[in-house]
C-alpha cells in the first residue's frame, strides 16, 4: 500500500510540474500527447490543408484535434478506436476494432473508397513487464499499422506510427523502406526523456 501511495505522489508531482500539462489544459486539448504530433507533423510537413488523415487508436482525442486543425474545414479526418470518445468537432468517429473487416468497410465508406494522405497510429499494447512478451505485442501491433496502412494509403502518402526501443524494432524499421520512400525517427521534445518512445515518419508510400 506504502508504494501505491508514493507511486501516486510521484505522478502528481510529475503532472504538477509539467510544462505541457499545463499546456493542455491551456490548449484545450485532451491529452498531452497533441504536442508530440503537432511538432512532427509541422516538422515533417505531413498534412496539408484539405487533406485526408485516418487516426488509429485515437480515444482519447488529442491527436485527433490536432490533426483537425492541419487539414482546416475543407478536409477530413477520421478517429477510430476500438474505446469510446467523444467525438471532436470537425472530425468524425468510429467505436469498432481495426481488424474486423466491418471496421475497415465503414472506414472506406467515410473516404468515399478513396485512398487517405496520411494514417497516424498513437496506440500501444498493454504493458507485461515481461520483455519478450512485450516486445512480441509492441511489434505485432506495428505489423498491423503498417499492413492496415497499405491498405488504404494513397500513392506518395505517409505513415506516422509510435514505436519503442526492442531489439527487434530496428529490422521493422528497416522493412518499412521497401513501402516508403524516405523513414525519419522523430523524439518529439514533448515525449518524457525517461519513456522508451518515439516515433516513425515513413513518408511517400509506394504501392
Amino acid at each position: 500500500m506504502a508504494s501505491r501511495r508514493s507511486t501516486t505522489k510521484n505522478w502528481l508531482r510529475r503532472q504538477a510540474t509539467d510544462p505541457y500539462v499545463k499546456q493542455r489544459i491551456k490548449a484545450g486539448y485532451r491529452s498531452r500527447a497533441a504536442f508530440k504530433l503537432k511538432e512532427i507533423l509541422s516538422r515533417d510537413r505531413l498534412a496539408r490543408p484539405a487533406g485526408t488523415i485516418l487516426d488509429l487508436g485515437a480515444s482519447p482525442g488529442g491527436w485527433t484535434q490536432v490533426a483537425v486543425d492541419a487539414v482546416g474545414v475543407k478536409g477530413k479526418v477520421l478517429a477510430v478506436d476500438i474505446l469510446p470518445m467523444e467525438p471532436v468537432d470537425g472530425s468524425h468517429f468510429i467505436e469498432g476494432d481495426c481488424r474486423e473487416a466491418d471496421t475497415l468497410h465503414k472506414i472506406s465508406t467515410f473516404f468515399d473508397d478513396r485512398p487517405v494522405d496520411l494514417v497516424i497510429s498513437d496506440m500501444a499494447p498493454n504493458i507485461t513487464g515481461i520483455r519478450d512478451v512485450d516486445e512480441a505485442n509492441f511489434l505485432e501491433l506495428a505489423d498491423f499499422v503498417q499492413n492496415f496502412a497499405t491498405k488504404l494509403l494513397a500513392p506518395g502518402g505517409s505513415m506516422l506510427i509510435k514505436l519503442f526501443h526492442f531489439p527487434g524494432t530496428d529490422d521493422y524499421i528497416r522493412g518499412l523502406r521497401n513501402s516508403y520512400s524516405s523513414i525519419a525517427r522523430r523524439k518529439p521534445d514533448s515525449s518524457r526523456r525517461t519513456s522508451r518512445e518515439f516515433y516513425v515518419v515513413a513518408k511517400g508510400f509506394k504501392i
